[in-house]
């Protein structure tokens, strides 16, 4: 069944969205901020292999690219939060490819084709965008699977690896880009806490482990949120909102979590302190939605383009939009550590 879109429920999404949006974004507000709450361990599960080491460096291009997982985390904004606070001198660009259900077959992203042809536009928009690093964030839906479907996933993301890194070259601006300068950074899913919590994880950890022996295999950096990430929350919080995806605390710690696997600590109030930078990136973010997967895409790329398909000529008016919105993200950057 194809995946609906979750952020729109209008039409076309012409210009005038956007610089509403625009607009409108500083006095928007997204969940509030959490409080303090307990100091990241290793604690939670399986103890953590490291992949090659990783950082974001001056100039980068980032994209995420996962599951739900990852599209929440760009309405949300904690993590990429934390990641630019952390590096307040540098340019960087972040943009979330995240989609919710999404495998690593991309068997979301097909739309009303087949997830090949997902998998096909997916790599096609890696190279438009030509990323430096890609964190690569999956394994929770496929999970599911148990150990019968182990292989046939190392087997995918490892694909997905070289697919990704050739992409992102091909892209480059300078022809000297090989595949092997683009780094990747693989994500291991959260535990969940459902009420077959304990089944669930027992699955989560093998496909945990795989993901950290293909980061060794592929040298591609580690966030290990299955090992990582606190399993209890602060007096009166939640990690997640259903047992299954991370609530806005279960974010704030995520995002310390990938804060200290490339280099920097984040303190405990950090969230609380950098609200408005938050709401900034969750604003910018919201803009790029709208660029990569406007309301009825149908209509203006897919098999129905035919009847609306020139009002595609304004999609990429969003993209000035989107540079002044990240502009103002780094500006608020500098004062957010």
């Amino acid at each position: 069944m194809p995946v609906s879109h979750t952020r729109s429920s209008c039409g076309v999404c012409p210009l005038l969205l956007a610089t509403f949006l625009a607009a409108t974004a500083a006095g928007a507000s997204p969940a509030a901020a959490e409080p303090p709450a307990p100091a990241v361990s290793s604690s939670a599960g399986s103890a953590s292999t490291s992949g090659a080491s990783w950082s974001l460096r001056d100039g980068d291009r980032v994209v995420f690219l996962g599951d739900t997982f990852v599209e929440r985390e760009g309405d949300r904004g904690f993590i990429e939060t934390a990641l630019v606070a952390a590096h307040p001198e540098a340019s960087l660009t972040f943009r979330n490819l995240g989609w919710s259900g999404d495998t690593v077959w991309a068997e979301s992203r097909g739309v009303f084709d087949q997830p090949a042809k997902g998998y096909e536009r997916m790599l096609a928009l890696v190279r438009e965008l030509k990323p430096t690093i890609v964190f690569v964030a999956y394994g929770r839906n496929e999970s599911y699977q148990g150990e019968a479907g182990l292989a046939a996933f190392r087997t995918q993301l490892e694909k997905l690896c070289d697919d990704l890194r050739t992409a992102a070259a091909a892209g480059a601006a300078h022809e000297s880009v090989k595949p092997a300068d683009v780094r990747l950074v693989l994500v291991t899913p959260h535990h969940f806490e459902t009420a077959d919590a304990a089944a669930r994880n027992v699955a989560l950890s093998i496909y945990s482990q795989s993901i950290r022996d293909v980061a060794t295999a592929k040298q591609a950096g580690l966030v290990d949120l299955f090992a990582q990430l606190p399993t209890t929350a602060a007096p009166g919080q939640k990690l997640s909102e259903n047992g299954v995806h991370l609530s806005n605390a279960g974010y704030a710690q995520a995002a310390r979590v990938f804060a200290a696997a490339s280099g920097h600590e984040s303190s405990a109030d950090f969230a609380a302190r950098s609200d408005t930078l938050r709401k900034q990136v969750v604003a910018k973010n919201t803009l790029f939605f709208h660029r990569w997967r406007p309301a009825n895409e149908t209509y203006i790329f897919l098999f129905r383009k035919h009847e609306q398909g020139n009002n595609a000529v304004e999609i990429p008016q969003f993209d000035p939009l989107v540079e002044t919105a990240e502009q103002k993200v780094r500006s608020l950057a500098k004062g957010a550590r």
